[in-house]
């Protein structure tokens, strides 16, 4: 169970972490990027209460 609440908690910071780049590349709209950032939040602050 650690171990797969490790693994949603790495994917909601990637997901908060990568798409910045994105944005910056211009690869993607700010709009997108936004939505997948608090996607990435409520996913990371969801799982690492248990990964702590």
């Amino acid at each position: 169970m650690i171990w797969v609440a490790r693994v949603v908690a790495c994917a909601g910071l990637g997901l908060v972490l990568v798409p910045a780049f994105f944005v910056f590349s211009g690869l993607i709209a700010w709009e997108t990027h936004a939505a997948l950032a608090l996607f990435g939040t409520v996913l990371w602050f969801s799982a690492a209460r248990w990964t702590m």
